[in-house]
């Protein structure tokens, strides 16, 4: 056991050594990467077991802040009933949405496929998109929304869409698949892009009949990367939803209907600066993403068998 070991040795070091200028060029992300996200995430572990409000030293206090959390927060118990609704129709969709809406895209060539993508993926970066919908959700007569259904007789009276809180999470969903078609979309298509088209031609000789079994048996794991990358985009997307509800729902929204996890970190965190109790929601919330993740990932790998 100790030769192997003596001779795995020198080959990791040799190893090392040729490749010493990929080292070299990943140093500087890597640095930031532990500085910025994994330093980050191990500091908000341990002061999620202190008590901290930033003006004093934390105290330490163990368990104490997930005790509260899960046992007496009853907001903190709403927030994630809403935020679990809200990734379990919200993911699925937007990731099946980013994906078809691709693949029929690369069906065009040229300067017509660049325009289309442009269109369905220009909502997810306007900064003017919250100003469209509180437009449309303007809860008198004026507001588009009301003023369509007053036309047409479906209501006889404007809705206070976003003040009624049966209607805030199905129009925080209806927001959040429009603006869905993002950086995973652009994923999509990209991985649409570099398929070798010979795979197509194997697949034909081998007994593939239509464009649905091509879809499945070769499209779909010659794009494995982008479909695992698209994945943890939406997976983070529908768990770290915030913008939405406090753009056109308020914080705290009406009868909380519009609570998140993140509404709910946000608050104690930007708000109350509880800095120990803040870190504890973001820990569970942290958790919540690896596990989904996780799950999602083991799926993915068996597409196409």
């Amino acid at each position: 056991m100790t030769k192997q070991k003596d001779l795995q040795k020198p080959f990791v070091g040799t190893l090392m050594a040729k490749n010493r200028i990929s080292y070299i060029m990943i140093a500087p992300y890597f640095l930031l990467f532990t500085l910025f996200t994994i330093l980050p995430v191990i500091a908000s572990m341990f002061i999620s077991l202190t008590y901290f409000n930033m003006l004093e030293a934390p105290q330490w206090i163990g368990w104490s802040n997930y005790l509260k959390l899960l046992l007496e927060d009853d907001i903190f118990v709403l927030a994630l009933k809403n935020t679990l609704i809200f990734a379990v129709i919200t993911g699925p969709i937007s990731y099946i949405l980013c994906l078809l809406f691709a693949w029929i895209i690369n069906e065009f060539k040229g300067k017509l496929r660049a325009f289309l993508t442009l269109i369905f993926y220009a909502p997810s970066i306007s900064g003017q998109a919250y100003l469209i919908w509180n437009i449309i959700l303007t809860g008198d007569r004026y507001g588009y929304l009301n003023g369509f259904l007053l036309q047409y007789d479906f209501i006889q009276e404007p809705i206070l869409w976003m003040r009624t809180a049966q209607y805030i999470m199905p129009v925080l969903i209806v927001v959040q698949l429009w603006l869905s078609l993002g950086t995973g979309f652009l994923a999509f298509i990209a991985g649409l892009q570099t398929i070798d088209k010979s795979l197509y031609e194997a697949a034909a000789i081998d007994g593939i009949k239509n464009r649905w079994q091509e879809l499945w048996f070769v499209t779909l794991p010659a794009m494995r990367p982008q479909l695992m990358f698209g994945a943890v985009m939406q997976i983070t997307g529908a768990f770290a939803v915030a913008d939405i509800s406090l753009q056109l729902a308020g914080n705290p929204s009406v009868g909380y209907a519009g609570a998140t996890i993140v509404t709910h970190l946000s608050d104690y965190g930007g708000v109350r600066f509880e800095m120990g109790y803040a870190s504890a929601i973001a820990t569970v919330l942290f958790i919540m993403m690896v596990g989904t993740n996780r799950l999602v990932q083991r799926f993915l790998r068996r597409v196409g068998e």
